[in-house]
């Protein structure tokens, strides 16, 4: 065997490493994903057994993001004192909580307690995953690694749509001819089973946190740098320097104080001006309405008529969303983040755009909601060509340049505003849709489509190029 066939199979073998380890941390997303979105498959089952309106299931639905912007401010915080790793397992462990309780709920409000412990655990997970995933992986593949955050993300959606399928289909057959998810299935009513089946993958999570290695960021910043060398050589592979990485690191650690929220104020409007593009980054991202997709498809397609199996095609829209993710995957790190923002949100005002006017023709037909001739099946469409668009691009850059966008100095304590910014937008949007969409479902979705087209400037005047730079040289 020649030495350059030896060497490159040691390159594929490092590189496997590198992935498996980011893949591992990723999880969290995968979670963050199936425990945000398994909710859609039950909302009509948990209205039926509550006996509650739209007010109080858009409450229900959002309470898990209370949670998660909470987890996110304070994620920061607790993978700086406790370690990434250990950080990851209380996640894991308050996934698998949140799951038990939610399956188990005495009312409507102990089910949204259990969802805002399981929305901690989503908004811890949104901030150690990318933070994680850009401290270990090597410059060259940072882009494609940090996108499988978002991939784990979307495979969470696509797979808790594809379990709340199955758990429906194995649920009783009701009066109208239809399988009833309020049917008992083992004891309980289907749609307990679909947010109790969370448990597994939180189990899976805390045992792939617990064999994968500490990031060496935090070994440096705990004095451990034996331990964070080894780290380095593991990540970086045989032929990088693994002393100058870690002089690079120390260096960097030395020079700044523990971040705190007093490191991102300044500037005109109380924030630094990077803090605010972040944060306004992280609301167009939700202001577009794609969890209205995630969260209340199944009910949104009932409501216009499309219920031949609305959970069905509920699945359509996750596995468009995984394709688009890995569009993105292949090519953020060829032509970069800002190309691919500004292409999704053009991809993104058609569709909506095209889905309002869908919905502006809807008629009422008993009492009901429906989409007469062509309209319903256009409406399908461009609600998926909107996904598409979402999905490569801002699906994944977002969390990307979170992770990227920031100097180190500052990028814990912006990337936790960020990261809850985030989650208070998805709040907004989820708590609102439901009674907005019955107000007037065309002009909800002409206000997601104009969001989707003021994004276009905000891109081109204030997000900057972090293609191929290494986050210690972030300025």
């Amino acid at each position: 065997m020649s030495t350059s066939s030896a060497g490159e199979r040691t390159g594929q073998q490092h590189l496997a490493h590198v992935v498996f380890i980011a893949g591992a941390a990723a999880v969290g997303g995968f979670l963050f994903g199936y425990d945000s979105s398994n909710i859609n498959g039950a909302v009509l089952g948990i209205q039926r057994h509550f006996d509650v309106g739209e007010a109080i299931t858009g409450l229900t639905v959002s309470s898990a993001l209370i949670g998660s912007a909470v987890g996110a401010w304070f994620g920061g915080v607790l993978s700086r004192r406790a370690g990434r790793i250990r950080t990851m397992k209380l996640a894991a462990i308050l996934f698998f909580v949140s799951a038990i309780g939610a399956m188990f709920p005495f009312s409507v409000w102990d089910l949204a307690i259990w969802r805002v412990v399981g929305g901690v655990a989503i908004g811890v997970a949104s901030v150690i995953g990318p933070a994680y995933i850009a401290e270990v992986a090597p410059p060259a593949y940072r882009g494609r690694l940090a996108s499988l955050q978002q991939l784990a993300i979307v495979l969470g959606i696509g797979s808790s749509a594809l379990v709340n399928w199955f758990i429906k289909d194995s649920s009783p057959i009701g009066a109208d001819g239809t399988h009833d998810i309020n049917g008992m299935l083992g004891g309980v009513e289907a749609w307990q089973w679909m947010l109790g089946a969370a448990a597994v993958p939180a189990v899976i999570y805390f045992v792939l946190a617990s064999i994968i290695p500490e990031s060496p960021h935090y070994l440096v910043s705990m004095g451990r740098f034996d331990q964070a060398r080894a780290v380095l050589a593991q990540v970086e592979g045989d032929g990088a320097d693994a002393d100058a990485k870690l002089a690079d690191i120390r260096r960097e650690l030395s020079t700044e104080r523990r971040p705190a929220i007093r490191d991102i104020l300044g500037g005109k409007l109380g924030l630094l001006p990077i803090v605010w593009i972040g944060i306004a980054l992280a609301a167009f991202q939700q202001f577009v309405g794609i969890n209205v997709i995630f969260y209340y498809s199944d009910t949104l397609w009932h409501s216009v008529g499309q219920n031949t199996d609305s959970l069905l095609i509920s699945m359509v829209s996750p596995t468009i969303n995984i394709i688009g993710t890995l569009i993105a995957i292949a090519f953020i790190d060829r032509i970069g983040r800002k190309p691919l923002l500004l292409i999704g949100s053009v991809g993104m005002a058609i569709g909506l755009g095209v889905a309002a006017i869908a919905f502006g023709n809807a008629v009422t037909v008993d009492g009901a909601l429906r989409l007469p001739g062509v309209w319903g099946p256009v409406a399908l469409v461009f609600a998926n060509v909107f996904v598409l668009s979402f999905a490569l691009s801002w699906g994944v850059i977002l969390w990307v340049l979170l992770g990227e966008m920031f100097p180190l100095r500052i990028r814990e304590a912006a990337l936790a505003v960020g990261t809850a910014a985030n989650w208070v937008a998805n709040w907004i949007v989820t708590v609102s849709f439901p009674s907005m969409g019955a107000w007037n479902l065309s002009v909800t979705y002409w206000i997601y489509a104009a969001f989707a087209v003021l994004s276009i400037p905000f891109v081109l005047k204030f997000i900057k190029e972090t293609k191929g730079t290494a986050i210690e040289d972030v300025r």
